[in-house]
């Protein structure tokens, strides 16, 4: 999981790529009628390596096409790629020491998670500070919930450049066998729980894997408390607080306890260094019958052909369904389903001398056919509704994410202190899996969350 990036002034702007220079930002009408412009974008992708298929397409697609266009405006543009394939650490720690000296990329790609910190050590700026209006009929195509992914305290820092959602997993065939409606669709946690009361009967199965634990790592947050505290009707961050032990964290603890405690997950797979690899090999076997997972699970998990742990008869033996709140209405805003996503933005350097340029390269990288485009002929979630239309139509599952899940999911506070956060979560999981009561792990994680963020910061 991400750390704090070091911010200090190791870098010579100079010598970095795309390098902007110590630019005057704040004038959003800088060279907005040049005729010769130079942009740059900034992207852990590489040729031939990490992120291939994106970097592929920013070089040969994108940027060809971009130029054309300002070609037939009069403008001659260069576009320039600059390639990454680090580790997520080593590319947000070049990036902010870029952002901090003025330098790099005049479109940057970063992960969603970590725009609120960049936002408050103010390497980035609200969009229409940076740009100035930002009316674009893109937005129309983009659900409000996946906006959220470029958005930190009020205000639209960035464009999300792709997403997924999570749901609840079953096997059709077990949930047959244990008499239960293979078209399921629980409205609480209990009707989870009573389902896996009926799959307990069957000889070898486990009726429920919820990821938990230290094993699991970020996982267990993901696919495991985060949505059941937004289920639980509290998002973990609010009003400047991180949840303590609320009566919401105690919720979602109990119901680990009634997971873990009252024999309807395996205590054991939640300890194992590759437990989560174990859990999807397991569900491909038949052997656990509802999982709660995001697509990923769906297009690279049980795929047919070439899924790390693939189920020949997946499309007929896996169903889906939204992930229910407490009880109905109890979920964060009054839903009755909930879900968690993530994803990466892209932001305008505050320090472009184009912002005008960078805004239209931005709403270009943006657009249908470019999102289109990117995909390569697969088959995945984006950021636009017109284009999941279009390309997610012989997919049910996925056009059961795009229509259904995406309008009502959220997303992790991208702050400084998510992972501190996150690892003392992991641990109360653990705790109860362990066999320690509720309100003990609840008391524990907060002592924890104290000493990772300070008393004051917790609510």
């Amino acid at each position: 999981m991400r750390r704090t990036a070091g911010l200090g002034l190791l870098a010579v702007c100079g010598l970095l790529a795309g390098c902007l220079g110590q630019t005057q930002s704040g004038d959003q009408a800088r060279n907005a009628d040049a005729k010769e412009i130079t942009l740059t974008i900034v992207a852990n992708a590489v040729s031939g390596g990490k992120n291939a298929r994106g970097a592929g397409w920013l070089r040969n697609w994108v940027i060809p096409r971009f130029t054309e266009l300002q070609k037939a405006k009069g403008v001659t543009a260069t576009v320039e790629f600059e390639q990454n394939g680090a580790g997520d650490e080593d590319y947000k720690t070049k990036v902010a020491l870029d952002l901090k000296t003025g330098g790099g990329g005049d479109v940057v790609e970063i992960d969603g998670i970590w725009l609120g910190e960049f936002a408050q050590a103010g390497l980035i700026k609200p969009l229409d500070e940076v740009v100035g209006s930002t009316d674009w009929d893109g937005w129309e195509q983009i659900p409000d919930a996946v906006q959220g992914l470029g958005e930190f305290g009020g205000k639209r820092y960035g464009v999300p450049m792709g997403t997924d959602g999570r749901v609840l997993f079953f096997n059709k065939k077990l949930l047959a066998q244990a008499g239960l409606p293979v078209e399921w669709q629980p409205r609480s946690w209990q009707d989870v729980l009573d389902a896996g009361a009926e799959l307990k009967g069957l000889a070898g199965v486990t009726p429920i894997q919820l990821n938990a634990g230290t094993a699991m790592g970020e996982a267990t947050t993901m696919q495991g408390v985060l949505p059941a505290l937004a289920g639980a009707g509290r998002p973990i961050y609010e009003n400047g607080k991180w949840q303590g032990d609320s009566a919401q964290v105690k919720d979602v603890l109990e119901l680990y306890r009634k997971v873990y405690g009252g024999g309807l997950g395996d205590p054991v797979l939640q300890q194992e260094v590759k437990g989560r690899d174990r859990s999807f090999q397991l569900f491909s076997e038949n052997r656990i019958g509802i999982l709660l997972e995001s697509d990923y699970f769906w297009r690279s998990v049980v795929e047919p052909r070439n899924g790390v742990a693939r189920m020949a008869d997946r499309d007929t033996a896996v169903g889906w369904a939204l992930i229910p709140a407490r009880q109905a209405g109890a979920g964060v805003g009054g839903q009755d389903f909930v879900s968690m996503s993530g994803g990466g933005v892209r932001v305008v350097n505050p320090n472009t001398r184009y912002p005008k340029q960078a805004w239209e390269f931005l709403q270009f990288l943006n657009s249908a056919e470019a999102v289109e485009e990117s995909l390569a002929g697969t088959a995945q979630l984006t950021q636009r509704q017109d284009v999941n239309d279009k390309v997610l139509r012989g997919d049910p599952m996925l056009t059961f994410v795009s229509e259904k899940v995406l309008p009502i999911t959220r997303y992790r506070p991208g702050l400084a202190d998510y992972p501190k956060v996150s690892a003392a979560l992991q641990q109360a999981t653990a705790d109860v899996v362990a066999g320690r009561s509720p309100d003990e792990a609840a008391g524990a994680y907060r002592a924890a969350l104290v000493k990772a963020v300070g008393e004051g910061n917790v609510g």
